[in-house]
This record gives structure tokens, C-alpha cells and sequence, in this order.
């Protein structure tokens, strides 16, 4: 395949000729928003790395609708490094949330990257720990704090360049999706997001939110600390 206009980060750091090996393996997949696009059988069979647009990845329980995010994958991201390590199918969902682009590649020709070029994997397994480190405070938000304090978490993470997932995740994100990936529903958050803009903290427009006082805001996190 011709390569993309701009070239993903992973290729960053790693030598031409991989380069060229890389491109001659992947192939470019586009899907518009809304659409069902990967089966849990499909990532057993190829791995993909997202070029352009959003790709959400949940769980839900369908007795009571409830819905949890887990990641929301932009470019850059890729997917799915569970099924890549342990070949086995990963019972997730995935949701297209803006009209995107994506590299498709044999998940066998990853793997072998993975055993065989120290270039490749030196890129690879940071992204990983990421995911991981990702995962971890998902839960432990859940387990430790209420709704409102987790809303101030990602709120205070949204701005935060280390946070690679959270980093400017909010921006054209509804208040429904907010709310899944906090693992509640939007009166929920509606109602907090309410509280912060009467104490002067943030304020709203159309699927954005923009913080008023960074100061108070951290006060707030500074807070969670103590209880």
C-alpha cells in the first residue's frame, strides 16, 4: 500500500527497511460513524492501528444496559494487544464514533515483529504499559471514588500530555459518552458538570468543556487525597 500522508508515531524511531516492511503488509480501512466493524474473531486474525477519526471499545451488561468504556482509540492507538499476546478472543465491543481510517495488519506478521526485531518491541511494549496503566486506574477509580470525583479525575487528566488516553478525550465527546466512560448515565453527569460550572470551575458549549479555574479544579483533586 502507498504510505499514509503523515506516518503513524510507531514508525517514529525504527529504520527505513521495516518501514518499507511494514507498509507492505498493511493495508488501509476506512468506516463511517455508527458503523459495527470488528468482531471479536476478527482480531484474532489481524491487528489494527487507527489513522484518522475514533474507535470505542466497551462492555455491557445487558440486563441492565449498563455500559462501560474502556478505551477510545485515536490515532495511534492500536488494537487489539490482548488477542495479539494471548491468542485468544477478547470479549469486548467496538463502536465507531467519528468516520476513521485504519492500518490492517496480519496479526501473525505482529507477532513475529514482536519476537524478532528489538526496534519493534521497544516501540510496542511502552504503548502496552500504557494500555495497562490505563486499565489499572479505570478500576480503581470505579472501586474508590464517586461519580462526581471521577468526573474531576478525567477533567484534571483531560489536560494532562502524560495521560495518553485521557488527553484531550473530552473535546466533541457528548455528555452520554462521558458518562460511559465514567460507568454511569448522562443525568448523572449532567447534574455534576452543573455543580462545577456554579462554583465558577468550568463552563459548557456544544460538546466541549473548558476550564474557568485550573486552580480550584486541582483544590478539588487535592481534596480526593484526604478522605
Amino acid at each position: 500500500m502507498q504510505k499514509e500522508s503523515q506516518e503513524i508515531e510507531l514508525l517514529d524511531n525504527l529504520n527505513k527497511s521495516f518501514e518499507d516492511e511494514f507498509y507492505k503488509y498493511a493495508s488501509s480501512v476506512e468506516f463511517k460513524k455508527g458503523e459495527s466493524a470488528f468482531h471479536p474473531d476478527d482480531l484474532l486474525k489481524d491487528f489494527y492501528i487507527v489513522v484518522d477519526g475514533r474507535i470505542k471499545t466497551y462492555q455491557i451488561n445487558f440486563d441492565n444496559s449498563k455500559e462501560q468504556t474502556i478505551f477510545i482509540y485515536r490515532r495511534g492507538d492500536m488494537f487489539d494487544a490482548i488477542s495479539l499476546l494471548d491468542n485468544q478472543v477478547h470479549d469486548v465491543m467496538y463502536e465507531i464514533l467519528e468516520d476513521c481510517k485504519v492500518l490492517k495488519l496480519p496479526i501473525e506478521k505482529v507477532r513475529y515483529w514482536l519476537e524478532n526485531d528489538p526496534t519493534f518491541s521497544k516501540s510496542f511494549f511502552p504503548y502496552l504499559a500504557a494500555q495497562m496503566r490505563h486499565t489499572e486506574e479505570l478500576t480503581t477509580d470505579i472501586a474508590l471514588y464517586n461519580t462526581q470525583d471521577r468526573l474531576i479525575n478525567l477533567l484534571v487528566d483531560n489536560i494532562n500530555p502524560e495521560k495518553h488516553f485521557k488527553y484531550q478525550l473530552l473535546q466533541n465527546l457528548s455528555n452520554s459518552e462521558i458518562a460511559k466512560l465514567l460507568g454511569t448515565v448522562r443525568h448523572v453527569i449532567e447534574r455534576s458538570l452543573k455543580q462545577l460550572k456554579a462554583d465558577n470551575i468550568i463552563e459548557t458549549g456544544r460538546k466541549n468543556i473548558k476550564i474557568k479555574s485550573l486552580q480550584k479544579l486541582l483544590e478539588k483533586t487535592s481534596q480526593l487525597l484526604l478522605k
